[in-house]
Protein backbone atom coordinates (compact mmCIF):
# COMPACT_ATOMS: atom_id res chain seq x y z
CA UNK A 1 0.00 0.00 0.00
CA UNK A 2 1.60 3.22 -1.03
CA UNK A 3 2.04 5.86 1.39
CA UNK A 4 -0.12 8.45 0.40
CA UNK A 5 1.32 11.23 3.19
CA UNK A 6 5.55 10.56 2.27
CA UNK A 7 3.81 11.36 -1.36
CA UNK A 8 2.48 15.10 -0.75
CA UNK A 9 4.16 17.43 -1.53
CA UNK A 10 5.21 20.17 1.44
CA UNK A 11 2.01 22.12 2.81
CA UNK A 12 3.90 25.45 2.29
CA UNK A 13 4.15 24.73 -1.73
CA UNK A 14 0.36 23.91 -1.98
CA UNK A 15 -0.51 26.69 0.40
CA UNK A 16 1.38 29.09 -2.37
CA UNK A 17 0.06 27.71 -5.41
CA UNK A 18 -3.34 27.64 -4.40
CA UNK A 19 -3.00 31.58 -3.33
CA UNK A 20 -1.97 32.21 -7.24
CA UNK A 21 -4.83 30.65 -8.42
CA UNK A 22 -6.96 32.20 -6.49
CA UNK A 23 -6.17 35.35 -7.73
CA UNK A 24 -4.26 34.52 -10.74
CA UNK A 25 -1.49 36.69 -9.88
CA UNK A 26 1.97 36.41 -8.68
CA UNK A 27 2.00 39.68 -7.52
CA UNK A 28 -1.36 39.71 -5.37
CA UNK A 29 -0.04 36.47 -4.02
CA UNK A 30 2.63 37.18 -2.65
CA UNK A 31 0.50 40.01 -0.99
CA UNK A 32 -1.98 37.54 0.60
CA UNK A 33 1.12 34.95 1.93
CA UNK A 34 3.22 38.63 3.06
CA UNK A 35 5.66 37.33 1.05
CA UNK A 36 8.42 38.69 -2.04
CA UNK A 37 7.10 37.83 -5.16
CA UNK A 38 10.36 36.23 -6.33
CA UNK A 39 9.64 33.71 -3.32
CA UNK A 40 6.25 33.28 -4.83
CA UNK A 41 8.07 31.76 -8.08
CA UNK A 42 10.36 29.75 -6.55
CA UNK A 43 7.77 27.82 -4.53
CA UNK A 44 5.67 27.11 -7.46
CA UNK A 45 8.49 26.40 -9.10
CA UNK A 46 9.69 23.64 -6.59
CA UNK A 47 6.01 22.06 -6.45
CA UNK A 48 6.10 22.07 -10.48
CA UNK A 49 9.42 20.34 -9.98
CA UNK A 50 8.21 17.81 -7.25
CA UNK A 51 4.81 16.79 -9.06
CA UNK A 52 6.63 16.27 -12.53
CA UNK A 53 4.60 18.65 -14.31
CA UNK A 54 3.76 22.50 -15.57
CA UNK A 55 0.69 24.08 -13.33
CA UNK A 56 0.56 27.62 -14.63
CA UNK A 57 1.47 28.77 -18.64
CA UNK A 58 2.92 32.21 -18.19
CA UNK A 59 2.53 35.08 -20.63
CA UNK A 60 3.47 38.69 -20.40
CA UNK A 61 1.42 39.57 -17.47
CA UNK A 62 -0.66 37.15 -16.83
CA UNK A 63 -1.09 33.44 -16.13
CA UNK A 64 -3.51 30.49 -17.11
CA UNK A 65 -3.24 27.18 -15.73
CA UNK A 66 -2.60 24.46 -17.16
CA UNK A 67 -4.77 21.22 -17.47
CA UNK A 68 -2.36 19.43 -14.21
CA UNK A 69 -3.16 23.17 -12.68
CA UNK A 70 -6.29 23.57 -12.96
CA UNK A 71 -7.08 19.60 -11.90
CA UNK A 72 -4.42 20.27 -8.83
CA UNK A 73 -6.18 23.57 -8.18
CA UNK A 74 -10.21 22.35 -7.65
CA UNK A 75 -8.64 19.48 -5.36
CA UNK A 76 -6.48 21.59 -3.03
CA UNK A 77 -8.18 24.80 -2.83
CA UNK A 78 -11.20 23.34 -0.81
CA UNK A 79 -9.19 21.09 1.51
CA UNK A 80 -7.09 23.93 2.19
CA UNK A 81 -9.53 26.02 3.04
CA UNK A 82 -11.46 23.31 5.14
CA UNK A 83 -8.07 22.82 6.99
CA UNK A 84 -7.90 26.45 8.05
CA UNK A 85 -11.09 26.02 9.25
CA UNK A 86 -10.40 23.34 11.79
CA UNK A 87 -6.85 25.00 12.67
CA UNK A 88 -9.25 28.08 13.32
CA UNK A 89 -11.27 26.15 15.60
CA UNK A 90 -8.01 24.71 17.67
CA UNK A 91 -6.38 27.89 18.42
CA UNK A 92 -7.45 30.26 21.31
CA UNK A 93 -9.49 33.07 20.30
CA UNK A 94 -7.35 36.27 20.26
CA UNK A 95 -7.33 38.17 22.87
CA UNK A 96 -9.47 41.36 22.47
CA UNK A 97 -7.74 44.43 25.06
CA UNK A 98 -10.05 45.71 27.17
CA UNK A 99 -9.50 48.98 29.10
CA UNK A 100 -11.17 50.10 32.55
CA UNK A 101 -12.35 52.89 33.42
CA UNK A 102 -13.70 54.55 36.48
CA UNK A 103 -16.24 58.00 37.24
CA UNK A 104 -18.93 59.23 39.11
CA UNK A 105 -22.45 57.55 38.82
CA UNK A 106 -23.41 61.19 37.85
CA UNK A 107 -20.56 61.27 34.77
CA UNK A 108 -21.13 57.94 33.80
CA UNK A 109 -24.81 58.31 32.98
CA UNK A 110 -24.27 61.78 31.88
CA UNK A 111 -21.37 62.05 30.24
CA UNK A 112 -19.30 58.82 29.36
CA UNK A 113 -22.77 57.04 28.06
CA UNK A 114 -24.28 59.36 25.63
CA UNK A 115 -20.99 59.14 23.64
CA UNK A 116 -19.46 55.26 24.20
CA UNK A 117 -21.63 54.16 21.41
CA UNK A 118 -19.68 56.72 18.80
CA UNK A 119 -16.45 55.06 20.51
CA UNK A 120 -17.27 51.60 19.96
CA UNK A 121 -18.44 52.26 16.50
CA UNK A 122 -14.81 54.21 15.65
CA UNK A 123 -12.84 51.26 17.84
CA UNK A 124 -15.34 47.74 17.51
CA UNK A 125 -11.79 45.97 18.31
CA UNK A 126 -11.78 48.08 22.01
CA UNK A 127 -13.69 46.70 24.40
CA UNK A 128 -14.34 49.33 27.53
CA UNK A 129 -14.95 48.66 31.01
CA UNK A 130 -17.20 50.77 33.17
CA UNK A 131 -17.14 51.19 36.87
CA UNK A 132 -19.27 53.93 38.11
CA UNK A 133 -18.81 54.53 41.79
CA UNK A 134 -19.06 58.15 43.71
CA UNK A 135 -16.09 56.47 45.96
CA UNK A 136 -12.72 57.57 45.25
CA UNK A 137 -10.57 54.29 43.39
CA UNK A 138 -7.29 53.13 44.02
CA UNK A 139 -6.15 52.64 39.77
CA UNK A 140 -3.14 50.68 41.40
CA UNK A 141 -4.71 48.48 43.98
CA UNK A 142 -8.04 47.96 42.00
CA UNK A 143 -6.38 47.25 38.82
CA UNK A 144 -7.78 50.36 36.89
CA UNK A 145 -6.41 51.82 34.18
CA UNK A 146 -8.04 55.72 33.45
CA UNK A 147 -10.14 57.20 35.91
CA UNK A 148 -12.32 60.63 35.25
CA UNK A 149 -12.17 62.43 38.90
CA UNK A 150 -14.16 65.29 39.75
CA UNK A 151 -12.37 67.44 42.66
CA UNK A 152 -11.28 71.14 43.07
CA UNK A 153 -8.75 72.29 41.04
CA UNK A 154 -6.57 72.39 43.97
CA UNK A 155 -6.69 68.86 44.82
CA UNK A 156 -5.84 67.22 41.89
CA UNK A 157 -3.94 64.33 41.57
CA UNK A 158 -0.65 64.65 40.46
CA UNK A 159 -0.31 63.91 36.27
CA UNK A 160 -3.83 64.30 36.39
CA UNK A 161 -5.15 66.62 32.99
CA UNK A 162 -7.79 68.95 32.96
CA UNK A 163 -10.75 67.73 30.99
CA UNK A 164 -13.29 71.07 32.15
CA UNK A 165 -14.58 73.16 34.45
CA UNK A 166 -17.80 72.59 37.03
CA UNK A 167 -20.13 75.43 35.37
CA UNK A 168 -23.79 75.71 36.61
CA UNK A 169 -26.92 77.28 35.79
CA UNK A 170 -30.77 76.66 36.16
CA UNK A 171 -32.20 74.18 33.57
CA UNK A 172 -36.17 73.15 33.05
CA UNK A 173 -37.86 71.38 30.27
CA UNK A 174 -39.12 73.70 27.58
CA UNK A 175 -42.59 73.24 28.48
CA UNK A 176 -42.55 74.46 32.07
CA UNK A 177 -41.73 78.14 30.17
CA UNK A 178 -39.28 79.01 32.97
CA UNK A 179 -37.33 81.50 31.63
CA UNK A 180 -35.99 83.60 35.33
CA UNK A 181 -36.18 81.16 38.16
CA UNK A 182 -34.65 83.81 40.35
CA UNK A 183 -37.39 86.36 39.76
CA UNK A 184 -39.34 86.18 43.02
CA UNK A 185 -42.96 84.88 41.47
CA UNK A 186 -41.48 82.85 38.98
CA UNK A 187 -39.42 81.06 42.07
CA UNK A 188 -42.96 80.36 44.15
CA UNK A 189 -44.46 78.38 41.05
CA UNK A 190 -42.11 76.08 40.29
CA UNK A 191 -40.85 72.99 42.64
CA UNK A 192 -37.13 73.25 42.98
CA UNK A 193 -35.06 69.80 41.94
CA UNK A 194 -32.67 69.66 44.31
CA UNK A 195 -28.86 67.34 44.74
CA UNK A 196 -29.48 65.77 48.79
CA UNK A 197 -25.62 65.62 49.15
CA UNK A 198 -24.77 67.88 51.88
CA UNK A 199 -20.89 67.46 51.35
CA UNK A 200 -21.73 69.80 47.85
CA UNK A 201 -23.44 72.50 49.36
CA UNK A 202 -22.13 74.57 45.67
CA UNK A 203 -24.54 72.18 43.91
CA UNK A 204 -27.74 72.76 45.97
CA UNK A 205 -30.37 75.72 45.26
CA UNK A 206 -29.88 77.08 48.52
CA UNK A 207 -26.12 78.36 47.52
CA UNK A 208 -27.09 79.63 43.90
CA UNK A 209 -29.80 81.52 45.76
CA UNK A 210 -28.46 82.90 48.14
CA UNK A 211 -25.75 84.50 45.33
CA UNK A 212 -28.95 85.56 43.73
CA UNK A 213 -29.62 87.48 46.65
CA UNK A 214 -32.71 85.41 48.04
CA UNK A 215 -32.69 84.78 51.91
CA UNK A 216 -35.43 81.82 51.17
CA UNK A 217 -34.01 78.68 49.89
CA UNK A 218 -37.51 76.84 48.99
CA UNK A 219 -40.15 77.35 45.98
CA UNK A 220 -43.05 77.58 46.85
CA UNK A 221 -43.93 74.44 45.57
CA UNK A 222 -41.25 72.99 47.54
CA UNK A 223 -38.64 70.69 46.65
CA UNK A 224 -37.37 67.26 45.39
CA UNK A 225 -34.14 65.79 46.41
CA UNK A 226 -32.54 63.17 44.97
CA UNK A 227 -28.92 61.53 45.83
CA UNK A 228 -27.67 60.99 42.68
CA UNK A 229 -27.16 63.44 40.54
CA UNK A 230 -28.37 61.56 37.21
CA UNK A 231 -31.95 61.62 39.02
CA UNK A 232 -32.03 65.22 39.57
CA UNK A 233 -31.45 65.23 35.71
CA UNK A 234 -34.16 63.09 34.75
CA UNK A 235 -36.50 64.65 37.29
CA UNK A 236 -35.80 68.19 34.97
CA UNK A 237 -36.24 65.95 31.47
CA UNK A 238 -39.87 64.79 32.92
CA UNK A 239 -41.08 68.51 33.69
CA UNK A 240 -41.02 68.00 37.15
CA UNK A 241 -39.26 70.98 38.47
CA UNK A 242 -35.89 73.38 38.00
CA UNK A 243 -32.37 72.10 38.18
CA UNK A 244 -29.15 72.97 39.06
CA UNK A 245 -27.60 71.97 35.35
CA UNK A 246 -24.12 71.09 35.18
CA UNK A 247 -23.01 72.09 32.09
CA UNK A 248 -20.16 69.91 31.21
CA UNK A 249 -22.89 66.94 32.10
CA UNK A 250 -26.22 68.26 30.17
CA UNK A 251 -24.89 70.48 27.81
CA UNK A 252 -25.74 67.71 24.83
CA UNK A 253 -29.35 68.11 26.26
CA UNK A 254 -29.35 71.58 25.79
CA UNK A 255 -27.54 71.54 22.70
CA UNK A 256 -30.43 68.88 21.57
CA UNK A 257 -33.63 70.94 22.98
CA UNK A 258 -34.36 68.58 25.78
CA UNK A 259 -33.67 71.19 28.64
CA UNK A 260 -33.77 74.97 28.49
CA UNK A 261 -31.85 77.64 30.46
CA UNK A 262 -34.26 78.89 32.97
CA UNK A 263 -32.12 82.03 34.13
CA UNK A 264 -31.09 85.01 32.78
CA UNK A 265 -28.02 85.51 35.51
CA UNK A 266 -24.95 83.99 33.73
CA UNK A 267 -23.41 80.70 34.20
CA UNK A 268 -21.67 79.93 37.57
CA UNK A 269 -18.14 78.56 37.65
CA UNK A 270 -16.94 76.52 41.08
CA UNK A 271 -13.47 75.94 41.45
CA UNK A 272 -14.32 72.35 41.19
CA UNK A 273 -13.36 70.63 37.67
CA UNK A 274 -12.87 67.41 36.04
CA UNK A 275 -9.35 65.73 35.62
CA UNK A 276 -8.52 62.53 33.54
CA UNK A 277 -5.89 60.46 35.23
CA UNK A 278 -3.89 57.63 34.23
CA UNK A 279 -2.58 54.62 36.00
CA UNK A 280 1.54 54.64 35.58
CA UNK A 281 2.53 51.99 33.63
CA UNK A 282 -1.01 51.14 32.04
CA UNK A 283 0.20 52.45 28.60
CA UNK A 284 -0.95 50.34 25.36
CA UNK A 285 -2.48 51.18 21.53
CA UNK A 286 -5.80 50.49 23.09
CA UNK A 287 -5.47 52.92 26.02
CA UNK A 288 -3.92 55.66 24.24
CA UNK A 289 -7.07 54.93 21.83
CA UNK A 290 -9.52 55.60 25.12
CA UNK A 291 -7.52 58.18 26.15
CA UNK A 292 -7.42 60.49 23.08
CA UNK A 293 -10.97 60.03 22.44
CA UNK A 294 -11.90 61.22 26.11
CA UNK A 295 -9.53 64.09 25.52
CA UNK A 296 -11.08 64.99 22.31
CA UNK A 297 -14.89 64.64 23.47
CA UNK A 298 -13.58 67.05 26.17
CA UNK A 299 -12.65 69.75 24.20
CA UNK A 300 -16.09 69.89 22.09
CA UNK A 301 -17.66 69.90 25.45
CA UNK A 302 -15.43 73.09 26.75
CA UNK A 303 -16.43 73.94 23.06
CA UNK A 304 -19.84 73.51 23.96
CA UNK A 305 -20.02 75.09 27.05
CA UNK A 306 -18.80 78.85 25.49
CA UNK A 307 -21.96 78.72 23.53
CA UNK A 308 -24.67 78.64 26.35
CA UNK A 309 -25.84 81.93 26.81
CA UNK A 310 -29.03 82.88 29.30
Amino acid sequence: MPNRLIDLPPLDLLRTFVAVGRRMSITLAARDLCIVQSAVSRQVQALETALGCRLFVRAYRSIEFTPEGRHLFRMADPMLEQLGSVVGTLRPPAERPCITLTATIGVTALWLLPRLGAFQRAAPDIDVRVAATNRVIDLERDGMDLALRYCPDAAAPDGAVRLFSEILVPVAHPSLGVTAIEDPATLRRHVLIDYDDSSRPWLQWKHWLRAAGHKAAAAGNGRLLFNQYDQVVQAALAGQGVALGRLALIGHLLAEGKLAVATGRPPVTTDHGYWLLERPGAGSRALAAVRDWILAEAAMTMRDETSIKP
